[in-house]
């Protein structure tokens, strides 16, 4: 079986004996002609109104659509390598795009808006992954990676006004940020750090600025750093009970709102997660990406609904 008990509460979150669905075992990733893996499957976000997961292949810059009726379509080509993938409180498409160093809006009317592309007149680095709270306001890491002749000497996460009119780093000593999501009622702020192989939490609102992080309040949420198994602290979603769930050495870490690690979703072997979401109408089946393919697995406690169309 692929779920590991390590805490008493995992039995209310996950049963010990369901299994791992493989829905695309292989295909979504890329690589080269030399043999370099250039891009994995990324960024799943359930879809209401299509009944649809969608996710994205970054190497081959292509959008997906996966449901059971059709399986997996193709949803858009020239992605320009997104990554993170979410929705907004008015249910548009909030995507990192890593080619462009950007992150873009997708309108109703299928135009493009950039939410943002530079700090100060700096470009930034290579958006990661996004979240959006409530209210509208855009939070997105932005890590320093190969392949990209950084403006910034520093890896960020930032901070965009739902009017997209002010920006602000929120924080700015991670080495990787790359995974983040929120505490079911807002207050907290999870990021994660991929080359400490840890997850941070911040208090959010600070100085009667509700959207900037309390650093006072930085601490150390899970550690990893000690498992030799593979894999980082990547994609992250939380569930309506306030539990982590977060990709990291030899699968999908479930972490009690405590910090305690109370199971994993275990992969097989040579197997490396990427990024999770909750899926279904009701939030019920937890999505898993992978370097090359997608997984789904049941749980017992459901997550978060996205943000859809008021």
């Amino acid at each position: 079986m692929p779920v590991e008990k390590i805490g008493s509460s995992l039995d209310q979150l996950i049963a010990l004996d369901a299994e791992l669905e493989w829905l695309v075992p292989t295909g979504l990733g890329f690589v080269d002609d030399d043999g370099y893996r250039t891009g994995a499957a990324e960024g799943p976000v359930w879809w209401d109104e299509l009944d649809s997961l969608v996710l994205t292949s970054m190497g081959r810059s292509l959008r997906y659509r996966w449901n059971d009726s059709d399986g997996l379509t193709v949803d858009r080509e020239g992605t320009n390598g997104a990554n993170g993938l979410t929705r907004d409180h008015l249910g548009r498409l909030i995507s990192c795009e890593e080619h462009r160093r950007r992150v873009t809006r997708t309108e109703p009317d299928g135009s493009i808006t950039v939410v943002a592309d530079s700090y100060h007149g700096w470009r930034l680095n290579r958006p990661n992954d996004v979240v959006v709270r409530s209210d509208g306001t855009i939070y997105f890491t932005d890590p320093i990676t190969l392949g990209v002749d950084s403006d910034l000497d520093f890896a960020g996460v930032y901070t965009v006004a739902p009017d997209l009119g002010r920006i602000h780093c929120v924080v700015r000593d991670f080495v990787f940020p790359n995974g983040l999501c929120f505490s079911p009622n807002e207050k907290l702020l999870y990021i994660n750090d991929s080359a400490r192989r840890h997850i941070r939490v911040f208090d959010v609102g600070v100085y009667g600025n509700d959207a900037l992080l309390d650093l006072s309040t930085d601490r150390v949420f899970c550690d990893m750093s000690s498992s030799e198994l593979l894999g980082v602290p990547d994609g992250m979603k939380v569930d309506s009970a306030a539990n982590v769930y977060c990709t990291g050495p030899g699968g999908v870490w479930i972490v009690a709102p405590s910090g305690e690690q109370v199971g994993i979703i275990r992969l097989p072997d040579g197997e490396f997660a990427t990024n999770l979401c909750f899926g279904g109408p009701d939030r019920d089946m937890l999505y898993i990406t992978t370097l090359d393919g997608l997984a789904r697995i049941p749980v017992r406690t459901p997550g978060i609904k996205a943000s859809s169309p008021a």
